[in-house]
């Protein structure tokens, strides 16, 4: 409402055009919204989910079935489903939370009380889930490649998965150092270059830096062993006075003379970096044509306006220092790698800085049949990167397929009833949320949730084993640990983090107040518009 009458006098309270929801209205349609975002993204669950394609308001065509993409694509209106969005980075479970507190509701359950409930259960989960896990090491290997597998089960790139899994272990482990005893990976050090052309298969791990330029000179030499290599943070080019100045010449020597100081100025520069024993020369900055050529008759190999990331990136794969200036270039500073080489893909140029001393910089170099395929291959690639990274970080891992999610719904069931009270209504409500993703995963693979479901549950009570899960290639409950479908445990920790908490959020609403801005007419003023100078209606 946007006016109250008192007396029988209108008063406004809310801006013209405000809509307003209170108490259950609000509460229902923060929850359809939310359930909406959570069924646009459930049929992706799982290796025989489905693809989505978006077409953003340019006309740009994304195919995935990443969660967390399609997620990032939604151009999302409703403020509760935004919400969602921007909390969300899980699948469905969060719309099963609100689908089941919804129920709860309509029994006349605080929603408090149900938020209250969620967040026992989901501290029950983490730490259920804590118990449950078992270990991996750097060792490990080939546990590490199953890891890397899963999570590219369901991806378009199923075809080279054992390929990318290789590569994510080897990309990740090379970058990972050990800082007070655990192991540190920051995966920004992986640089990933997506070249259209070929196939999957032909994606290669690069042991140093791609840099998507060309060398500047043709004269230079484009392959360079035993590279010697310099990190420039500066202009190699005459600096320009940061006032206007004017000078006189009279005569043609006069003339030569100037072009002649300014040719050694820059010579002196280029002789300064040849002093050092570089051969290789990288530049953030511009690098003047007549320093060009006097670094390509030094046989030094220049590329100019290197961006500051992969500076930086080429300082941790060769181990040079970037400096600020020619003058601070020393022996010391330089980086070292077996290789720099131009390659031409395509039609574009690429300097490929390979065998760096123990880089801590690595690059993939991504190649697929068309643009499309090469997106989704990146977007594979990052999280295979990312699992494994939180498997190494953590040394600790789980079963997937539904499994520990079936075991969370069947012990926060027996802890539901130690709780007791209303709240045990809310933390059963999470046990059979949890139920969705093998429910999901079994709608998905075209099986019977319901059959599924009881079979899964009649396993759990049963078998000592809490690794039975859904096998949706044969269509019945298997050991997932023996099949080696593995997850890091963090992930499944943030899931169970992100949906109590984005769910908890959402529940706690009970008034939604929308402004609107006023339509106002055309120039003219519209039959709607209001009269200038006009009081506007309540």
């Amino acid at each position: 409402m946007s006016a109250q009458t008192i007396g029988g006098t209108p008063v406004l309270i809310l801006k013209e055009g405000t809509g307003r929801s209170t108490g259950k209205e609000a509460q229902r349609n923060n929850i359809t919204a939310a359930k909406i975002i959570a069924e646009t993204v459930r049929t992706t669950l799982g290796p025989r989910g489905m693809d989505k394609m978006l077409v953003s308001t340019i006309g740009d065509v994304t195919i995935t079935n990443d969660g967390a993409t399609i997620m990032k694509e939604l151009d999302v209106q409703h403020p509760a489903a935004k919400m969602l969005v921007e909390v969300s980075k899980t699948q469905d479970n969060e719309g099963e939370l609100l689908e089941r507190a919804e129920k709860l509701l309509d029994k006349d359950v605080h929603p408090t009380v149900i938020v209250d409930g969620y967040k026992k259960a989901a501290e029950k989960a983490i730490e259920i889930l804590d118990k449950l896990s078992f270990p991996v090491t750097e060792k490990d290997d080939a546990t590490l490649r199953q890891v890397a597998m899963t999570s590219m089960y369901s991806k378009g790139i199923v075809v080279a998965k054992e390929h990318f899994a290789d590569i994510a272990v080897k990309a990740v482990k090379q970058v990972s150092d050990r800082v007070d005893g655990k192991i540190k990976a920051d995966i920004d050090l992986i640089k990933i270059v997506k070249k259209h052309g070929k196939g999957l298969e032909e994606t290669e791990l690069v042991k140093g830096i791609v840099v998507d330029k060309e060398i500047s000179h043709a004269q230079m030499p484009k392959k360079i062993e035993l590279a010697k290599i310099a990190l420039l943070n500066a202009k190699l080019e005459n600096e320009k006075t940061e006032f206007d100045a004017k000078i006189n010449i009279n005569n043609p020597d006069q003339m030569h003379l100037f072009i002649e100081e300014e040719e050694k100025m820059l010579k002196d520069m280029v002789s300064q970096i040849e002093k050092t024993g570089a051969n290789v020369l990288f530049s953030e900055k511009g690098i003047d044509d007549v320093a060009l050529h006097f670094l390509s008759k030094a046989g030094i190999a220049a590329i100019k306006n290197v961006s500051s990331g992969d500076l930086e990136k080429l300082s941790k794969a060769t181990g040079g220092r970037i400096v600020a200036s020619v003058k601070e270039l020393t022996k010391d500073a330089l980086g070292e790698a077996k290789l720099i080489e131009e390659v031409k893909i395509g039609d574009d140029k690429l300097v490929y800085v390979r065998d760096s001393k123990n880089p801590k910089a690595v690059t993939i170099v991504v190649r697929g049949g068309t643009e499309h395929v090469v997106d989704e291959a990146d977007r594979s690639l990052h999280d295979a990167l990312s699992v494994v990274r939180n498997a190494l970080e953590d040394g600790k891992i789980v079963a997937g397929g539904g499994a520990p999610e079936a075991e969370l719904a069947k012990r926060l069931r027996e802890y539901a009833v130690k709780v007791g009270g209303r709240e045990q209504l809310a933390i059963e409500a999470f046990a059979e949320a949890m139920e969705a993703v093998p429910t999901t995963l079994a709608e998905n693979a075209g099986l019977d949730p319901i059959d599924i479901l009881v079979e899964l549950r009649s396993k759990h009570e049963r078998a000592a084993n809490p690794w039975f899960g859904v096998d949706v290639y044969s269509g019945e409950i298997k050991d997932m640990k023996k099949l080696n479908v593995l997850e890091p445990l963090r992930v499944k920790q943030q899931v169970v983090k992100s949906a109590s908490e984005a769910a908890s959020m959402i529940l706690r609403i009970d008034d939604v107040i929308a402004s609107k801005g006023v339509d106002k007419g055309g120039p003219g003023g519209g039959k709607d518009s209001p009269m200038p100078g006009g009081d506007d209606e309540y």
